[in-house]
This record gives C-alpha cells, sequence and structure tokens, in this order.
C-alpha cells in the first residue's frame, strides 16, 4: 500500500508541475494574440486598397499582361507554404501541411510538375523528410513576421514566375496557409496568386455609389508592372500574419486543453490516493482487532 501511495503521490506531482508549463504557455499565447489581431486588422486596408487597384487596372483596360494572362499550358506550379517554427499547437501545422500535400497531388495529378517555396521550421522539416522538390526556404520568426521576409518571398516568387518553365521558372504560384478566424477556429486556406484572378472591379455599385472613370499614366502596362509586385507582397503578408495570429490562438487553446487535462489527472489521481489511503487504514485497523482477538482468545 505505501508503495502505491507513493506512485499516486508522483504521479500528481508530475501532473502538478505539467500544469504550471502549459498555464504559463497559455497566458504567454493570450499576451501575444492581442498584437498579433492589431498586426493583420492594421494590414488589411492597404492590402484591400492595393487589391482595388490593380483589379481596376486590369479590369478597366483591355492590356494583356503576363501576370494576369493564363498560359495556354501549364506545366510547373509552385506552392508556398506558411507553418509555424514551434509546435505546440494543437493540429495548427498539420492541417496546413495536409492541405499542402493535397493540393501537390492535385496539381500532379493535372500533370503539372510542382516545386515548394517553404516559410517555417515545421515546414521544412516535413518536406525536406519526404524528399518533396524545395526550391527555397526561409527559417525566420513565424510567430512575428517582418515584412522584409514577405519581399524576400515576392521577389523569389515573381522572379520564378517571369522565368521560362523550360529554364527553371514556374506557371503559376499558390499559396496555402492557417487563416485566423477566431479565437477557436483556424481555417487552412488555398489560395492561388499568379496567375491574378480579378475578383473585384465587378460589382455593381449601389445606390450611393457611382463606377469611377479611369485614366492611366503612363500606360495601363506600366501600372500593372509596378502595382503587381506590390499586390504580391502584401498579400503574401497578410497570410503570414493571418497563420502568426492563427498559431498564437491554436497555442493558447491547445494549452487551455493540456491544463484542464492536468486538472482532471490531478483530481483522479487525488481520490485513488485518497481510496488506497483509506484501504491502508482500514487494514492496519483489522489487523489491530484481530490481533487484539487473538489476545483475548488466548
Amino acid at each position: 500500500m505505501g508503495a502505491q501511495l507513493r506512485v499516486y503521490t508522483q504521479k500528481i506531482k508530475s501532473a502538478q508541475t505539467t500544469k504550471k508549463i502549459t498555464k504559463a504557455m497559455e497566458l504567454i499565447a493570450a499576451s501575444r494574440i492581442a498584437k498579433a489581431q492589431a498586426r493583420v486588422a492594421a494590414s488589411g486596408p492597404y492590402s484591400r486598397a492595393i487589391t482595388r487597384a490593380v483589379s481596376a487596372v486590369a479590369t478597366y483596360s483591355n492590356v494583356e499582361h503576363v501576370l494576369t494572362t493564363e498560359p495556354e499550358k501549364v506545366t510547373r506550379a509552385a506552392v508556398i507554404v506558411l507553418t509555424s517554427d514551434r509546435g505546440l499547437a494543437g493540429p495548427f501545422n498539420s492541417q496546413v501541411l495536409r492541405e499542402a500535400s493535397e493540393l501537390t497531388e492535385l496539381l500532379r495529378s493535372q500533370d503539372k510538375e510542382v516545386v515548394h517555396y517553404l516559410y517555417g521550421r515545421k515546414a521544412v522539416g516535413y518536406f525536406q523528410f519526404r524528399k518533396f522538390p524545395i526550391a527555397g526556404q526561409w527559417i525566420a520568426n513565424a510567430e512575428a513576421p517582418e515584412f522584409v521576409t514577405a519581399q524576400e518571398i515576392s521577389k523569389t516568387v515573381l522572379e520564378a514566375f517571369q522565368t521560362d518553365a523550360d529554364e527553371g521558372g514556374v506557371d503559376e504560384i499558390h499559396i496555402v496557409y492557417n487563416r485566423f478566424v477566431s479565437m477557436m477556429t483556424q481555417t487552412p486556406e488555398v489560395l492561388r496568386l499568379l496567375p491574378l484572378e480579378i475578383v473585384e472591379g465587378l460589382e455593381e455599385p449601389d445606390s450611393s455609389q457611382v463606377l469611377p472613370l479611369y485614366e492611366f499614366e503612363p500606360d495601363a502596362e506600366s501600372v500593372l508592372d509596378s502595382l503587381l509586385p506590390v499586390y504580391i507582397e502584401s498579400r503574401i503578408f497578410n497570410a503570414m500574419l493571418q497563420s502568426a495570429a492563427a498559431k498564437h490562438a491554436a497555442t493558447q487553446k491547445a494549452m487551455k486543453s493540456a491544463s484542464d487535462n492536468a486538472d482532471k489527472l490531478i483530481t483522479d489521481y487525488t481520490r485513488l490516493r485518497n481510496n488506497a489511503r483509506q484501504a491502508e487504514i482500514t487494514q492496519q485497523i483489522s489487523e489491530i482487532v484481530g490481533g487484539a482477538d487473538a489476545l483475548s482468545a488466548s
């Protein structure tokens, strides 16, 4: 009985130590999520403005630009995968890596060669282990993304897109990341960056709005040359910020669940220890009573 009590006591101490760690990590994630959400919100107006500007040029001009024109045949595709540098975030990394793998298989089924551009240690480790072709990798501070990293990724993928596929370039670019929906929900998102899919600029105005008239100086093609690289940078950076906010939310949720599980373990082991102590006391009383009866009988 004494050995059993020691085992339960040790398990209670281990669960209490684990709870301290998970609770601290939960509080750290909670303190960071507000700043991450603020960065996502701050990047939104600029990203939307750039999107409207690019959509306007592409919609209200007749120019055919390499970044907005669908190629006749797509032979090579690039997939940008955004993950975190660390784990302990529930399914955060696994779900985006699963989406990236499914996208890769889909593109390959369409007879497209796929190369990957990876951001975050988890993505690099995953694709290196499976020996997938990696065209570029960035291991930076994925929990607090910097715009200079987004510029580097954008420059790299744009150079690949503007290079012929036979010379090592790509014909289309996709990005896979976790989108921050709420503190409880983080959704893997798959988006084709290039060739550009124009989804804005065709909306009908309401009664208080009129469609603007556009003039392009010096010409629409030059405007697209200047705007589209900025557009790609803003989309990639916004995806990085979304991924960082989703990571903090996923970590907070996972650590809260771990703390709750530790509480349950502590409660269960405490109950078992009390039962074992009670059984030991009962056994000792029974032995004393039995000994007293034996003495009185003799």
